[in-house]
């Protein structure tokens, strides 16, 4: 069976106080497109003032070495302005923005309510489409939310029904605070892939060290074939609260796909290196 990891730096990245040099993120970026990853989540074309550690992907992305690797780049975006910016570079293939079905969050996340994000995503799907982008939205707080906002099973798929209207065909659940369970994981799932199968539905879970295979299997067993990480879990959102758990960690998610026979295109000793060169780029 045939599983996407989606490795992203950009999350472990980004909030981070210190800026990374670009000459750093370069390298990096480098050894994980050799590692055979689906896509790698890079950068975003977002106000430096909001995400400043992000201010130079357009610098890093004409550094990065494409010549020999399938991994697909997806660059975030949280408006037409930054969606414009990133569908002028012919390399990057995707297009990521994070839609919040909390709307205390969408405020604190994109400065719009969830209607005017709405509006956002159609014209930044409008902008991709005509230049071959594909966009990949973000359910954020898809597994609840700390606010007091409504959130069951009906408001995502209510929200995944009118968001594939729009020609979306790739969601990625996001688990913002890590508050998913493996029982609220395994209905989502089970009704999301069986209800839209022309669909593409993804996890993007932030998870501790007691909990994160749980999220992971109740996913695979109910047929998410595609799983954000981040190596060695570092990262989450900033815009949250500063309390997150972290990301999923990659080679976690690897180890858990080897044990169940699924084929990822990741290479191991590629990945160990990768792994290596994360602990001199992320203060520890």
């Amino acid at each position: 069976m045939r599983v996407k990891v989606i490795e992203c730096p950009r999350d472990a990245m980004q909030g981070l106080k210190e800026f990374i040099p670009t000459a750093t993120k370069v390298a990096y970026l480098n050894t994980l497109l050799q590692v055979g990853f689906d896509t790698l989540d890079f950068g975003s074309f977002v106000s430096p003032k909001a995400i400043p550690q992000m201010r130079d992907t357009a610098e890093v992305l004409s550094q990065l070495d494409l010549s020999a690797t399938q991994t697909k780049l997806l660059a975030i975006v949280a408006n037409s302005r930054g969606a414009a910016e990133a569908a002028s570079f012919p390399e990057i293939r995707y297009l990521g923005y994070p839609f919040s079905i909390s709307e205390t969050f969408q405020l604190r996340n994109t400065n719009a309510t969830i209607e005017e994000s709405l509006e956002r995503v159609q014209d930044i799907q409008e902008i991709g489409a005509r230049v071959g982008k594909e966009m990949v939205l973000y359910i954020s707080m898809g597994f609840g939310n700390p606010y007091g906002d409504p959130w069951n099973v009906e408001i995502v798929q209510y929200w995944v029904d009118r968001l594939r209207h729009l020609g979306i065909g790739i969601f990625q659940l996001s688990d913002t605070i890590g508050v998913a369970t493996p029982e609220s994981i395994r209905y989502l799932f089970s009704h999301l892939v069986a209800g839209y199968p022309q669909l593409e539905i993804g996890a993007h879970f932030h998870t501790q060290p007691h909990n994160w295979r749980e999220k992971v299997a109740a996913a695979y067993e109910t047929g998410c074939r595609r799983f954000d990480g981040a190596i060695k879990g570092f990262g989450g959102c900033p815009m949250a609260k500063d309390d997150l758990t972290g990301n999923m960690p990659t080679e976690h998610l690897v180890a858990y796909l080897q044990e169940v026979n699924a084929l990822t295109g990741v290479d191991l000793p590629l990945f160990q290196k990768a792994m290596k060169m994360a602990l001199d780029v992320f203060p520890l």
